[in-house]
């Protein structure tokens, strides 16, 4: 399990973690110097369960929010910490924010300092929290008075995250590599380190591994899982990989980066999402507004555009992100949108189509498609798909991050065929085969002296169009 801390800045995150973990997480001399949190920050330990649990350690300053979003992706529980003399403070509320539009709905809330409240301040703090998740995916979490300085609350709080590590469940390793990258260093000996969050599938020593979106090729040639060393990171885990290969230094792997099985890297410049507006957004999203988008480490400009009618404040609807720079990411992947100024949290959502149409977008078919999309399951996805046009199989596969092995199974549960590396369904099928019946027909009466038609003049004229492959 990864927690990761969330909340306001100077409200006793990195000491929470130290009184759990005895590690540190601040570990630069600046952070030391000035007494609060710049990077991400990392620990480890066994809460008693007999796993070692992982904590993400993240800042709190409103200049930082960029930072707390590159170590708030992939985690499984969130720890929220409210200080007892401050209270909910803005980076509180904005941290929430982040966390519900995230998706996370496992986590606690640490009533940190708690030495320095009575009962009443106490009481009263603890009712803005509930009051502040309310509405959320983490309303109704356990608050926990804690003392990073006398002890108070943190048995009970360590218990608290035990019983939820035992509670989380596996992540699925059977689909492709992939892994987010925080952190790139060099190591004395052994070369360049990358440190992040494998989010689908295993890796093992000696596999190749491609980074994304730059396309660099590499071998891993070490693992520590977890903090300690290992043969293989399974998804779930935090993980640092040894990398070699031509070109492989730390200059060449950035935060945001992916490291990915090589068959994943496909990374894309025009995505279509769905986008939650928050609130508290002054105005509506019109077409090409300008924001930051966030999405696990990595961070791009974006125009916004909307499919339909400018997204009002608290809207939900499907909109166009155009990047100005190749993002490696999955359908289902989390985003948040931040202003340009990097001032406040716009919104959030979930991407739906990395192939997305440059032109025609809002279209009935491209609404269904991405409706479709919005499908957790696979198989109902590819389904939907297919009612509206055929499907690249393994660019469906690729970019949902699945095993090629699946293919066959989604096929036959859809009732579908393949045509090369296209799907279809049984009434494009059948579509199909009427316009090849009439096409070539139509080809011979009108040319009874030639052999046939061309292969790719008969592709173009057939409804649906095949392939090339």
């Amino acid at each position: 399990m990864i927690v990761g801390t969330a909340g306001h800045i100077d409200h006793g995150k990195t000491a929470l973690v130290k009184a759990l973990t005895g590690v540190d997480a601040d570990r630069l001399a600046e952070e030391k110097a000035r007494g609060i949190t710049i990077d991400l920050g990392f620990a480890y330990a066994d809460l008693g369960g007999g796993t070692v649990t992982g904590f993400v350690d993240v800042p709190g300053h409103e200049r930082l929010i960029h930072t707390m979003l590159a170590g708030a992706g992939g985690i499984d529980l969130a720890l929220l910490v409210v200080a007892a003399d401050d209270g909910v403070m803005p980076q509180t509320r904005e941290h929430l924010a982040i966390l519900d539009l995230l998706g996370l709905t496992r986590g606690v809330v640490a009533l940190s300092k708690s030495d320095l409240a009575g009962p009443d301040r106490r009481a009263a703090v603890t009712a803005d929290i509930r009051a502040a998740l309310a509405g959320t995916g983490l309303a109704g979490l356990p608050v926990i008075p804690v003392s990073a300085l006398t002890g108070e609350g943190i048995d009970e709080l360590r218990r608290t995250l035990a019983a939820a590590e035992a509670e989380t469940t596996a992540r699925s390793i059977a689909g492709p590599f992939r892994f987010a990258v925080d952190r790139s260093f060099t190591l004395a000996g052994a070369g360049t380190v990358v440190t992040g969050m494998v989010l689908s599938g295993r890796v093992a020593l000696d596999d190749a591994v491609t980074v994304s979106p730059s396309g660099l090729a590499a071998r891993v040639r070490g693992i520590h899982a977890q903090n300690r060393k290992a043969r293989e990171g399974t998804a779930g885990q935090r993980c640092a990989l040894n990398l070699a290969g031509d070109g492989m230094t730390k200059e060449a792997v950035h935060r945001g980066d992916m490291v990915l099985a090589p068959a994943l890297h496909a990374p894309s410049e025009r995505i279509d999402a769905e986008l939650q507006v928050l609130g508290s957004e002054p105005k509506p999203i019109g077409t090409w507004f300008p924001a930051r988008l966030h999405s696990h480490s990595a961070e791009a400009g974006a125009r916004v555009v909307p499919l339909a009618a400018p997204l009002a404040p608290g809207e939900r609807g499907l909109v166009q992100l155009v990047l100005d720079r190749p993002l490696a990411a999955a359908v289902g992947d989390r985003f948040i949108l931040r202003d340009t100024t990097a001032s406040r949290t716009i919104g959030g959502g979930v991407l739906l189509d990395l192939r997305a149409p440059a032109r025609k977008r809002g279209t009935p078919d491209q609404l269904a498609w991405l409706a479709a999309a919005r499908e957790l399951d696979p198989a109902a996805a590819l389904a939907g798909q297919l009612a509206v046009a055929p499907v690249d199989l393994p660019g469906f596969l690729r970019d949902r991050a699945l095993p090629e092995a699946m293919a066959a199974a989604l096929l036959a549960e859809a009732g579908a065929a393949a045509i090369g590396p296209l799907a279809l369904s049984a009434a494009h099928l059948a579509g199909l085969r009427a316009s090849l019946a009439a096409t070539l027909a139509a080809f011979h009466a009108d040319n009874p002296d030639l052999a046939g038609i061309g292969r790719e003049k008969l592709r173009l004229t057939l409804t649906p169009r095949l392939s090339k492959e």
